[in-house]
């Protein structure tokens, strides 16, 4: 239980009240905010302060069988200095430093869950969570080939509360399945051998799902054909194939190229916003490129393997259970290289030419596109046009051709909109309602900032950071670790599906249906 506390003075930006840089105080009670404090409790000064609500990270990897395992491939990147794939204490610590007090793995597979969370037990500082991957695993796939909509939306329901998970993953519905190679693309109707699912069936099925069981975030999608010349076409018509229903797209960067398959990929960026704007049922985080040191990592394996085909360097790959395999390689993308320059100009150009900030917002797909240490940089080329276009001006020409931002694109990010795609707009998305504004009854999670017109220094630089009340940080320092809540969701579900699976595991299985619940004493 913390102690009161009033914040006095400082700029507050919370874009959920319609606060824009009003000076005001905040006050704060037993870890959270309330309206007003009686005179005489202890204050802090935040004159020529910027506070705002602790950051959200709506997509990263930061726990789980992946992360560990590109750990042990690239050690030397697991130190706090390279970060990369910093260990699970340095990721508390480091995200804290930043103004950040929540985040969210994007991708556990179900029997990797009691991993994940040891290691989220483990992470200081902030809340977390993850979503658990559904969709290409032997749980789903015989439901959802039957047409029997029911079971697997009770089946959907059992993995996550088995895995004490807070939202659904589907990364390339299909994909896996399809046996696609190289750099053919595949289309939504194409079915998958033995099963005959096709990815626009798996996407819609679960998407509808996720609806039908009230998910606070609804299905986080990895779309298909990602990082391949001509994806975008795939991206759009996944949108309309949701057809009105809820969607979270991810890191969106890597799917909207243009381009023949298996030549250079171009920017398509503009047509994929455009289309994202047309459609209030879907949002999106960005999954920004920036240049430097960076670790693929995920759950498409063929797109890892494509990576490592290209590259011709050391790479790593697992599955637990068939439910979904994973590819680790270690990256570095330079503003040299044509491709990795189009990479940067396209997340940027979806972040400029969004029409509202509380659907697309701000992740690097952290260490994918780059590591979370790089927002700061991210945040000052979104406000500051004249530091963006002094990057532009170092890539490749051809890198900008055909682009948004070669058409002289001047729009600047203003302090409300990077609290929004930073803060309120991701804790919207997944649904928290204490989370990301700073209204009464909110987590007292702050970030106070000293105002600096290089948005860069500004906000890699909190002066003070709050968790739950606790001054966490101070001046660059972390001064009192504590450790955050793992946020999870239990959705009822027809305890007749258990029997099911129970059948399936045993035909089939190396576990029991047992061995995948994950209980409250074991994290």
């Amino acid at each position: 239980m913390s102690e009161r506390l009033r914040i006095r003075s400082g700029r507050v930006y919370d874009p959920a009240h319609g606060v824009a840089g009003e000076v005001r105080d905040v006050c704060v009670e037993d870890g959270r905010i309330v309206e007003r404090l009686p005179e005489g409790v202890p204050s802090l000064d935040a004159s020529g302060l910027v506070v705002l609500p602790g950051g959200v990270d709506i997509h990263s990897h930061v726990a789980g069988p992946k992360v560990n395992l590109a750990r042990r491939l690239s050690p030397e990147r697991s130190r706090a200095g390279a970060a990369t794939v910093p260990s699970t204490f340095d990721t508390g610590r480091l995200y804290s430093l930043l103004g950040y007090t929540t985040v969210f793995d994007a991708a556990v597979p179900l029997a990797g869950a009691r991993h994940a969370h040891l290691e989220l037990g483990d992470t200081p500082v902030v809340d977390k969570g993850f979503y658990v991957l559904v969709g290409d695993d032997e749980f789903l796939q015989g439901p959802l080939a039957a047409r029997e909509d029911e079971r697997a939306r009770h089946t959907l329901a059992w993995a996550m509360k088995a895995a004490r998970a807070y939202g659904v993953k589907v990364v390339a519905p299909g994909g896996l399945r399809a046996g696609r190679r190289g750099h053919d693309l595949l289309d939504l109707d194409d079915p998958a051998a033995g099963s005959g699912l096709t990815p626009r069936r798996i996407l819609t099925a679960i998407a509808g799902a996720a609806e039908e069981l009230r998910l606070p975030h609804p299905m986080h999608l990895h779309c298909n054909n990602l990082g391949l010349a001509g994806n975008a076409a795939t991206t759009l018509a996944t949108m309309q194939a949701l057809d009105g229903r809820r969607a979270h797209l991810a890191h969106l960067q890597f799917h909207c190229y243009g381009g023949e398959p298996g030549g250079r990929p171009t920017s398509r960026a503009r047509e994929v916003i455009a289309e994202l704007n047309r459609r209030p049922h879907l949002s999106a985080d960005v999954g920004q490129v920036l240049f430097g040191p960076a670790t693929v990592m995920t759950a498409d394996q063929p797109a890892a393997e494509m990576l490592h085909d290209l590259l011709g360097r050391k790479w790593v790959a697992a599955d637990l259970e068939l439910e979904r395999g994973c590819g680790i390689v270690p990256f570095e993308y330079r503003e040299t290289n044509v491709v990795h320059a189009m990479q940067f100009v396209a997340g940027l150009e979806l972040l400029l030419l969004s029409e509202d900030p509380w659907r697309l917002v701000l992740s690097t797909d952290h260490p994918n596109g780059g590591t979370f240490l790089s927002y700061p940089r991210l945040v000052r080329l979104l406000m500051d046009k004249a530091f963006r276009d002094e990057q532009l001006a170092r890539l490749p020409p051809k890198a900008l051709e055909g682009t948004a931002l070669a058409d002289g694109l001047s729009r600047e990010y203003s302090l409300s909109e990077i609290a929004i795609v930073t803060r309120a707009g991701p804790a919207r998305l997944l649904g928290l309602a204490p989370k990301g504004h700073l209204g009464p009854g909110a987590d007292a999670d702050l970030a106070l900032f000293a105002q600096n017109p290089d948005a860069e220094r500004m906000f890699a630089a909190p002066r003070y950071v709050f968790k739950g009340g606790v001054r966490v940080v101070e001046d660059g320092r972390v001064r009192d670790e504590v450790y955050g809540r793992t946020l999870h969701i239990a959705p009822e579900y027809d305890p007749a599906v258990e029997g099911r699976l129970r059948d399936l595991l045993a035909r089939a299985g190396s576990l029991s249906l047992e061995d995948y619940a994950v209980h409250a004493e074991e994290v």
